[in-house]
């Protein structure tokens, strides 16, 4: 990076927040080695959520430079709508890519780090600005294991591989999928935030008793109402809950109104309901808590997240039905049963660091 102050750009896709928690603390692993380094968040993530995550300055342009795939909630796929707009998107091709270098050049970066939308970095190699790819899973592989099936399947496909190839590296934090297209893949190790041991102090707030727990239900960052308020009492558990889903039952608390950042809650909880993302899982293996998950089934990450996660960590699928009729004391117990391996040490946030670093001139 030539600059005094130099400038990145980070694209990050809005599908789910798992992107987000993968690039936070290599901005951040980035930062402790350029104090001085200039951060432009190009995203639809939440501000506050960026705040709570990315340390140091930094502005915030809220643009989308990708869309994932369309989902109905954070477990269904609206297929033939993704594809419609990944056509729509294609058919305009040059004009999408000339667009996006234009916002490109007006920022004036000396660097753009994506994860995982491939049309900045179209628009990176157009300007001959260096770009770096980092993330779990790529679009172009889940576009054709969902539409690749489709008429203009190949032509949208290519788009999107000759983006991803165009990039000096695509970093590949564990676990990920497997990407044997892009032949600039570089392995590197779990990225993760670690949060604070603050068991006892959430204890003493949710008025726990010894024998009592605290569940942590997260969907991500994609909508998953569960029917909470109609789950039968589950004798100590206590239940931390999205606010916005507004259970009112004395067994629930709202994680908002609970005020430790997202990862010390996540490390405080005696366990997790979620579903397969990278965040969710990889930051649960790092701080040590076991996740009682429902699959996606069709999600092509999923077997990766979840073979890791079982090997490394502490984790029990439950199905779907279970779940949203608040049938869980059984799996819960399993899961609190099982032998809590050394937490995974995240180390993938420095070896991206370097890597960038040793890429840009």
């Amino acid at each position: 990076m030539s600059r005094t102050a130099p400038h990145l750009v980070a694209a990050i896709s809005p599908h789910g927040f798992g992107h987000a928690a993968q690039t936070a603390p290599v901005l951040n692993a980035l930062r402790t080695r350029v104090p001085d380094l200039r951060v432009t968040l190009r995203t639809t993530v939440p501000r506050d959520l960026l705040a709570a995550r990315v340390g140091g300055p930094w502005d915030y342009e809220p643009v989308a430079s990708d869309f994932g795939m369309v989902m109905a909630s954070a477990l269904d796929i609206q297929v033939d709508a993704s594809a419609d707009a990944y056509a729509r998107l294609h058919d305009r091709w040059e004009e999408e890519v000339e667009r996006e270098a234009a916002a490109l050049a007006a920022l004036d970066p000396d660097l753009v780090l994506c994860n995982v939308p491939y049309l900045p970095l179209a628009a990176a190699a157009r300007l001959g600005i260096p770009a770096i790819a980092l993330c779990s899973l790529n679009w172009a592989d889940v576009y054709m294991h969902y539409c690749g099936a489709r008429p203009e399947a190949a032509a949208v496909h290519a788009h999107m591989l000759d983006a991803y190839r165009a990039a000096r590296w695509f970093l590949q934090p564990e676990p990920s999928m497997p990407m044997t297209d892009i032949p600039n893949r570089r392995p590197i190790g779990p990225i993760a935030a670690v949060g604070a041991d603050r068991r006892d102090e959430l204890r003493r707030r949710l008025g726990l008793g010894p024998r009592e727990r605290a569940v942590l239900i997260t969907p991500g960052g994609i909508a998953l109402p569960l029917p909470v308020d109609a789950w039968p009492r589950l004798p100590g558990v206590r239940w931390i809950v999205p606010g916005a889903w507004k259970i009112a039952r004395p067994d629930a608390i709202a994680r908002e109104a609970i005020p430790m950042p997202f990862v010390d809650l996540l490390r405080s909880s005696d366990a997790v309901i979620g579903k397969p993302g990278y965040g969710t899982f990889v930051e649960a293996g790092c701080n040590g808590t076991p996740v009682l998950y429902v699959r996606r089934h069709d999600w092509p990450e999923e077997p990766y997240l979840v073979d890791w996660l079982e090997r490394r960590g502490r984790a029990l699928e439950i199905e779907r039905s279970r779940l949203e009729r608040g049938d869980v004391a059984d799996a819960l117990d399993a899961l609190l049963a099982l032998p809590a391996p050394p937490p995974v040490k995240p180390t993938g946030a420095d070896e991206a660091a370097s890597l960038i670093l040793g890429a840009c001139p």
